[in-house]
């Protein structure tokens, strides 16, 4: 009987956890070494508020959700959201669809069990956990050098597999400090950056009565791309869920001429001409009352549609109308990285093959957000991780 090989993955987040999972215990001896005091740490604090692990939209709709779409394309077709609500009611976690199509555990199961559902079946494939390890890069032999507790340790392996996360959420040990490990073996990454975040807006202090305030029911367009939802206004500026889908069409601009153009159609289900009828004949009401009862805008809304008119103009149809209809937010910089859901940037994915693998460390493995792409939230991102996870468990099964 041969021997099985050993894998050592890096990292405990999503990807490692369905990876550790799904390989053959049969064929390999797998170990997972994470520097914090106990695995999926980022995946427990995503889990706050509401636990989203997919969407539950078709397999075709949610590949387009994804930048670059091609290269999460066989992953996600060939671990789909529906295999991965499967896999999580097999081992005890059942799924509901919630209003907004979002997929989430259902009433009662919180966070930390389905991170112990994930943990049993690592014990049932006997994978060894090893936490407060710390990767610290290679040595001469291009074995892994780890710190953990005062003292190094050298291991030695057959195939790695690094699942190391991107740069958000610093407090969960994500912070992107391999770049530098990777960058001397001659990898190119690109620099780690905020994705899924909010967005600077220089509002002026008349604004504060809007601040916290959410923008519901509006399409909001940047670069060609337009997408319905709400959002919310804050001291900084910007965000929520729609913002967070536009991320990768702001930051093209964003990050070029550090400013880019945000426009708001406050009334989506009306035309712009029905806009301007209600204000044209408002008889004795109120150009506030109109906005109110006719065209049922928030306070929020007319309290940014004050700001950006002088009093002839907010009494001007031709004009108010046209703002209501395309109120333009001048967007002038990105949320901390720190404060970032997720990041884009890491390793560069010309430095892959399809399988994952580095091209110029055979035999090694990189997964998860440390790569270079991204999706928006929603389930995406947590869906993208599990899919790779399985996909790179049944290519290395298989070989």
């Amino acid at each position: 009987m041969s021997l099985k090989k050993p894998i050592t993955i890096i990292g405990g987040g999503p990807a490692a956890l369905m990876l550790g999972c799904e390989l053959d215990p049969d064929k390999y001896q797998v170990s997972i070494y994470e520097q914090n005091t106990a695995l999926g740490r980022k995946f427990l604090v995503a889990g706050k508020g509401g636990f989203n692990l997919t969407h539950s939209e078709t397999i075709e709709t949610m590949l387009t959700k994804y930048s670059p779409e091609t290269f999460l394309k066989p992953a996600l077709l060939h671990f789909t959201n529906e295999d991965l609500r499967t896999w999580l009611k097999n081992k005890g976690i059942e799924t509901y669809v919630g209003s907004s199509k979002r997929v989430f555990p259902v009433e009662g199961i919180k966070p930390i069990e389905v991170l112990n559902a994930f943990e049993k079946e690592l014990k049932h494939k006997n994978v060894s956990i090893h936490t407060q390890h710390t990767w610290k890069g290679w040595d001469k032999n291009n074995d892994l050098i780890f710190e953990t507790k005062n003292e190094t340790k050298i291991v030695k392996t057959d195939i790695v597999v690094f699942a190391l996360g991107g740069g958000s959420w610093k407090v969960t040990g994500s912070n992107g400090a391999w770049l530098n490990l990777f960058e001397e073996k001659g990898i190119q990454s690109d620099t780690l950056i905020p994705s899924n975040c909010a967005y600077k807006v220089d509002w002026n202090q008349e604004l504060k009565a809007a601040e916290g305030a959410a923008l519901k029911n509006c399409a909001f367009s940047c670069n060609g791309i337009s997408i319905k939802g709400e959002a919310v206004i804050t001291k900084f500026g910007i965000e929520g869920g729609v913002i967070y889908a536009l991320s990768n069409a702001i930051r093209k601009t964003l990050l070029k001429k550090k400013k880019t153009l945000l426009e708001i159609d406050f009334k989506p289900s009306l035309e712009l001409s029905q806009v301007a009828k209600h204000l044209s004949e408002k008889g004795k009401l109120s150009i506030k009352d109109v906005l109110l009862e006719k065209l049922n805008l928030s306070l929020a809304q007319i309290t940014l549609l004050k700001n950006k008119t002088n009093k002839e103009e907010y009494q001007n149809p031709a004009i108010l109308s046209e703002l209501i209809k395309k109120f333009p937010v001048v967007l002038t910089d990105l949320a901390p990285i720190d404060e970032a859901i997720s990041t884009v940037g890491g390793i560069n994915l010309k430095e892959v093959d399809k399988n994952y693998e580095l091209k110029k460390l055979p035999l090694q493995y990189c997964l998860g957000e440390m790569l270079n792409w991204d999706a928006p939230t929603g389930g995406y991102l947590l869906q993208g991780c599990f899919s790779m996870g399985n996909y790179l468990a049944g290519y290395l099964n298989a070989k």
